[in-house]
């Protein structure tokens, strides 16, 4: 890990705007009559609906996305009693961390009060802003009153996230600790060192899922927690144990089957792990120096699995796994409470998805390649995207079943796609595409089947159901990967082009290509040699009807791809070039760009023949092209031969194809701002409407356009490049490309293949 120092710390949060979080409005509020319907007088009439019927707030407010997290600064992370205004960094954070995992909105809230009635009075006098209450930071008992009050007193979700968080995940990574070691939870015996919130909100939900009462121990910083005891408070005392022969930490720890920590490092030795029954399992949890360290733990024995609350160690017990995801599914059925069902409907979602094939995303962001299901991984990782539909789901379905949801949830489904698009991990076109894709799933070559991110996403296109994947390569060499990188082939042609069994084939596809070119100088001899190469091969199966699409681009220039598409498969008849397209998903709405990757430097005819094309790629999903054709200047306003060009080929499409609604040349600026352009330029045959396809008087200009828009806004989803305009489905990669990039492409692939039958199908 990086080295966190003081000086690093202080200069991130001072850097730019100090602090971490900021309000953003949501409604356009540029104008005076936005501004009238934002605060006065139009603001007038969703209060008086409020007044009418309280629930409509979450209808017209941000009541049922918004989240107060609350602290009196009593039990800042490790570092005690610092007071409220001292741990504001820390509830920014949290805001934060709400954020981005689950797309909440956060006030923090420090109220320097400590006392647990007048704190309480506080809060429940500002309830009413938030749709749940997340309390941080407070120390026990008080926390234990605090908590049990405002769930009594406020009808939205209140929840402690050090008790609760904690316990949720660590319960998860315990029945898979478990389960891994093939023990049950109502037969082992576990020790708890410390008896604060956290330690005591584990240890309840631990007895909910099945632990016995009497085969648990907990210490305090005075010892074991025994029924002979008289300094013990009420929630202490509920986990007293009568055993007479435990007095100190290394006595308990003998024969235990789990450990779990919540108290201060270097407290556990080698020899209290080695004392420890078959198989143990240790949660050491303490931050920044865990009780024993993860080094420690692994050498005294070879059968220990270990978690930590700590990222640079496997099964790090983390509360980010948790508490975004709860509060995401407890708002979105505008809950009352967060009850031991959703509790317990995380810890299960949770530690089940544990099991489930770790996407490539998760193992990019760990420089692994095959997280699976075991010792060292028992518990997700936080970056895995799957948490907010998994949890999420089954904590707002365990709401609606224990009777606290005011707001039903009937497609589950919608809901899981709901919030993938919410944190953009997937837009509707993303899923329409895969959707559409499943329902015709074609067979697709893949031409470097022995690139680790091809072959990942050959696997990731099978299990997603889009296609059935033909991998192109050396077959014992792609089966050694897969086994390197965990992958499963079942189902997946492998296909060796330079075999001898393929000899046939390779003759077959040559003669096909030589009657096809022979007037291009190709003779059979040099068509055959050229079988040899993956994308004449791939692309003559796709040709021939072997195949019904191809991928290729992660190793092989551009300029060779091209040449060989033009050669093997051709251009559709009615245009005179093909060229390809990126899509760009952003919060404004999706956009077009060509010609991103084929053609260099236009010219007016060639521009013609891109807008066309582009034209029909744009409806081929199923949007309405509404075009500018782009330039550095406006409509007549500068004579050099870019801007001449392009104005040369705007009046050929107004002309030829009046059909179309395309108009420029113009700058970008008034392509994408509606409202200037009608302004300056009424005549624009793009009056009145919003520009969603983009063409670029040349290659480097449209490719430049899109690549910055992806570097400098990570949250635009860009899908490409897709071909346009070639007789078959041949579709293009780039070196850089992701593994989901491809996968992408692949669903676009299967339905332009789709289409292609459609259209080559007799008349019924």
């Amino acid at each position: 890990m990086v080295k966190i120092t003081k000086e690093a710390a202080l200069h991130y949060h001072e850097s730019g705007r100090p602090g971490k979080i900021e309000v953003k409005p949501t409604k356009a509020h540029r104008t005076q009559t936005d501004l009238s319907l934002a605060y006065s007088p139009g603001v007038a009439f969703p209060c008086i609906e409020i007044q009418g019927e309280p629930e409509a707030a979450y209808k017209y407010t941000d009541k049922g996305n918004l989240v107060a997290v609350i602290s009196n600064g009593t039990a800042v992370l490790g570092l005690g009693d610092i007071g409220a205004m001292s741990g504001k960094p820390v509830m920014e954070g949290k805001g934060l961390l709400f954020k981005i995992y689950g797309g909440i909105d956060v006030f923090d809230i420090e109220v320097d009060e400590k006392d647990p009635e007048k704190f309480c009075e506080a809060v429940e006098k500002i309830a009413c802003t938030f749709g749940g209450i997340n309390l941080e930071d407070i120390k026990a008992p008080e926390c234990f009153y605090i908590e049990e009050r405002l769930k009594r007193t406020l009808d939205i979700p209140v929840m402690h996230d050090d008790q609760h968080g904690t316990a949720i995940i660590s319960a998860a990574g315990l029945l898979n600790a478990l389960e891994v070691n093939g023990k049950k939870i109502e037969d082992v015996r576990i020790v708890v060192n410390g008896a604060g919130a956290a330690a005591i909100s584990c240890t309840q939900l631990y007895l909910a899922l099945g632990a016995r009462r009497e085969n648990i121990v907990m210490l305090d910083s005075r010892g074991v927690i025994s029924t002979s005891r008289t300094d013990l408070n009420e929630q202490k005392a509920r986990f007293a144990t009568a055993r007479t022969d435990i007095h100190t930490l290394e006595d308990a720890m003998r024969d235990a089957d789990v450990f779990l920590g919540l108290s201060k490092g270097n407290v556990v030795s080698q020899d209290m792990v080695r004392s420890m029954a078959k198989d143990p399992i240790v949660f050491a949890l303490a931050n920044p120096m865990p009780e024993i360290s993860y080094e420690d733990a692994m050498a005294s024995r070879p059968d220990v699995l270990m978690s930590t609350g700590r990222s640079d160690y496997p099964n790090q017990i983390n509360n980010v796994i948790g508490f975004p995801y709860i509060f995401r599914g407890a708002l979105d059925v505008h809950a009352s409470a967060i009850n031991e069902e959703m509790k317990l409907a995380a810890v299960h979602a949770i530690a089940d998805l544990a099991k489930k094939p770790v996407p490539d995303v998760v193992n990019d962001a760990y420089h692994v390649n095959n997280l699976t299901f075991g010792p060292s991984y028992f518990i997700p990782k936080p970056v895995d995207p799957r948490l907010i539909t998994e949890v999420s789901a089954a904590v707002a379905k365990a709401a609606i079943e224990s009777g606290v949801a005011r707001q039903p949830i009937t497609d589950w489904e919608a809901y899981k796609n709901q919030l993938r698009q919410l944190l953009g991990q997937e837009t509707k076109l993303t899923q329409k595409l895969y959707d559409t894709a499943r329902r015709h799933p074609q067979r697709v070559v893949f031409a470097e089947g022995i690139h680790p991110t091809m072959l990942k996403a050959a696997v990731q296109a099978k299990a997603e159901g889009i296609c059935h994947p033909i991998l192109l390569g050396n077959d014992e060499a792609i089966r050694k990967l897969a086994a390197e990188l965990d992958l499963n082939l079942d189902g997946i042609e492998l296909l060796n082009l330079r075999h001898p069994d393929e000899h046939t084939r390779r003759e077959r596809y040559a003669a096909a290509l030589a009657a096809k070119r022979q007037r291009d100088g190709f003779t059979f001899q040099e068509a055959n040699d050229k079988m040899f190469e993956r994308n004449y091969f791939g692309m003559m199966m796709v040709e021939t009807g072997d195949a019904d699409a191809f991928i290729t681009g992660l190793y092989t220039r551009y300029s060779n791809t091209i040449k060989v598409a033009k050669e093997v498969i051709g251009i559709r008849p009615e245009y005179q070039h093909f060229g390809t397209m990126h899509i760009i998903n952003s919060a404004k709405g999706t956009y077009y760009v060509a010609d991103t990757m084929i053609n260099q430097h236009p010219e007016a005819d060639d521009l013609v023949d891109i807008a066309r094309i582009t034209a029909a790629s744009v409806k081929f999903f199923n949007d309405e092209p509404v075009m500018a054709m782009v330039s550095h200047s406006n409509f007549g306003s500068d004579d050099n031969h870019g801007s001449i060009k392009v104005r040369k080929a705007v009046e050929t499409l107004h002309q030829e194809n009046p059909e179309l609604i395309v108009d420029g040349e113009m700058q970008i600026g008034f392509a994408l701002n509606r409202e200037q352009r009608d302004e300056l330029y009424p005549f624009s045959k793009l009056q009145g409407r919003d520009v969603n396809t983009l063409v670029f008087p040349n290659r480097t200009s449209a490719h430049s356009s899109f690549k910055m828009l992806q570097c400098l806004d990570p949250d635009v989803e860009v899908i490409g490049p897709v071909q346009m305009g070639l007789n078959k489905s041949i579709h293009f990669t780039d070196f850089g490309a992701s593994v989901r990039d491809i996968v992408n492409i692949t669903a676009v692939a299967v339905i332009d293949a789709y289409v292609d039958k459609l259209k080559d199908a007799p008349a019924q």
